[in-house]
């Protein structure tokens, strides 16, 4: 990766790069924008595929901006990929591990030396502010090491087991984990390079072959990304990549019952549709699914208030409120509630909003149209449930009025019964409530049908209570680099438990592979 030795980038790190970053990625975007509007095509079977339907993708910092061109796939589409997939499977699968394990390698060099091409992607086509886009293409790299870093650390997942006590006989005992066949990727809009990189990575490493599916707002990463593996030399039909209208092409591909694994991310409606749909087949199919969270904060009235205003800010408002693990909802002891407030409407009021290749932008446009609708809908309900301390109302004056900038918004004194105490918004609102106690605090905190991400701030002796009530899968305290955000792989292991997720193990983990695989009890029986 092109970054100063000295210099690890992740989401904790990206507050203080080095210059260098800056000026390589100034230097990729204006590359990139001297090229815009291409065609990209699916790939299915290693070969281009071209179709008569066609979509456009455009810009959400400027709608009137023409980014690029993919393919409007169709079910017959979806179908060819689900058959490429199945076709090299059989030489993929047998291939010995290390072999695998070194193409991967090679794919995620690949990404590191593309990293400021793909984060201006990221960048245009997301609404990323230049450091959310760069760590999420490093990350993507990151998490493919690790699946291989697993891979080797567990000798390809073949173990000795004990020896039956049979007279006159010598017995081996085996437990072999393999690939179970052909594994869909349908991956979200918000980090369209790590949720499409990184359950890639770990299906192919374990042995399976692939049909991606992006989501239709940021086809561009994942054609960059699949382009890639390409590079790495992964075999033709091993790694497959169809666009198009989840309608069509994503349903066809949960219908399949010629898949045998699927992995998710997104709302937790939409993967609980298509958890029941994969249900359909002949059989019980593995499905890796991460829905989302509605993320607290406990303040106790001990914090050290700095800390968690900075880390609440940072996690409510980083990638305008759009990642799972967002800080949506502040439970704080009320001797400090007044304080903290007004710490973190002071801090959010210096943010940023505007274009976000521009270097000292920390806000950029949400993603979509619809998200930008929802936020409108959302702050009308809290202006009548509740107060507005900051944002409230969509950007529409000069270049603002031609993308979709929601600018950052707290809302406080909301009736706790309130909907969306629950409900996950995915736009840059967060709300805020003092408590009683930090007991009160816990009870509210875990009073939802999500549990992805937590955070903490409190003392030394507070933070075993804390550890040892929250539910989530992902826990933080006294984090100022982000409240509930900025997991990396190999250091904060990513998933859900309850409504955020299915599997019980997170990606980015020791338990997280195995899940790509299952396990064969292998006997051999010779006289003595």
């Amino acid at each position: 990766m092109a970054q100063e030795s000295s210099f690890k980038l992740t989401y904790a790190t990206m507050f203080n790069p080095p210059e260098e970053l800056h000026t390589r990625f100034d230097e990729a975007m204006a590359s990139l924008k001297a090229n815009l509007g291409q065609e990209y095509p699916m790939i299915i079977g290693g070969e281009e595929r071209f179709v008569e339907g066609k979509v456009k993708e455009y810009s959400p910092i400027n709608t009137d901006i023409h980014l690029a061109t993919f393919q409007k796939g169709t079910e017959k589409d979806a179908e060819d990929a689900i058959a490429a997939a199945r076709e090299a499977f059989p030489k993929w699968s047998r291939m010995n591990w290390d072999e695998r394990v070194y193409l991967l390698r090679k794919a995620a060099s690949i990404i590191d030396q593309r990293l400021f091409e793909i984060g201006a992607v990221i960048t245009l086509e997301v609404g990323k502010n230049r450091m959310e886009a760069l760590g999420d293409i490093a990350e993507t790299a990151d998490l493919i090491r690790y699946a291989c870093s697993q891979m080797e650390a567990n000798h390809g997942y073949k173990a000795k087991m004990g020896v039956d006590p049979l007279v006159g006989y010598n017995v081996t005992n085996y437990s072999v984990l393999k690939p179970y066949g052909v594994w869909v990727v349908i991956s979200p809009f918000n980090f369209p390079a790590a949720l499409t990189g990184g359950p890639s990575g770990a299906a192919l490493v374990a042995g399976n072959t692939l049909v991606i599916k992006p989501a239709s707002a940021t086809t561009w990463t994942t054609a960059l990304l699949v382009d890639c593996m390409r590079q790495a030399g992964i075999p033709d039909g091993v790694v497959n990549y169809v666009s198009g209208p989840g309608s069509k092409v994503g349903k066809a591909l949960t219908e399949s019952k010629d898949v045998d694994g699927l992995t998710f991310t997104g709302s937790f409606d939409v993967g609980m549709g298509i958890y029941r749909l994969f249900a359909q087949g002949d059989y019980v199919r593995p499905t890796i699914l991460e829905l989302g969270g509605k993320n607290p904060a406990i303040v106790s009235k001990n914090a050290d208030i700095e800390d968690a205003a900075v880390g609440i800010v940072r996690s409510a408002f980083g990638l305008q409120g759009q990642k799972c693990s967002a800080c949506s909802r502040v439970f704080v002891q009320e001797e400090v509630y007044d304080q903290l407030v007004e710490r973190v409407v002071e801090l959010t009021k210096k943010l940023n909003i505007g274009d976000p290749a521009d270097r000292n932008v920390y806000m950029g446009p949400v993603v979509t149209k619809s998200s930008y609708r929802d936020f409108q809908e959302f702050c009308g309900e809290l202006k009548e449930a509740g107060t507005i301390l900051t944002g409230g109302d969509v950007l529409t004056e000069g270049d603002f009025g031609k993308g979709y900038f929601c600018p950052p918004t707290i809302a406080v004194d909301v009736p706790i019964e309130h909907r969306l105490w629950k409900h996950e918004m995915f736009v840059p609102i967060t709300m805020i409530h003092p408590v009683k106690s930090l007991s009160e605090a816990m009870e509210l905190a875990n009073d939802v049908n999500y549990g992805l991400t937590a955070g903490f701030y409190g003392t030394e002796a507070e933070l075993g209570w804390f550890f040892d009530n929250i539910e989530a899968g992902v826990v933080y305290a006294n984090r100022p680099q982000g409240a509930t955000t900025g997991a990396w792989p190999g250091f904060q292991p990513f998933g859900g438990w309850k409504g955020s997720g299915a599997s019980g193990k997170n990606a980015g983990g020791l338990y997280y592979l195995p899940l790509y695989m299952h396990e064969q009890s292998q006997t051999h029986v010779r006289r003595a």
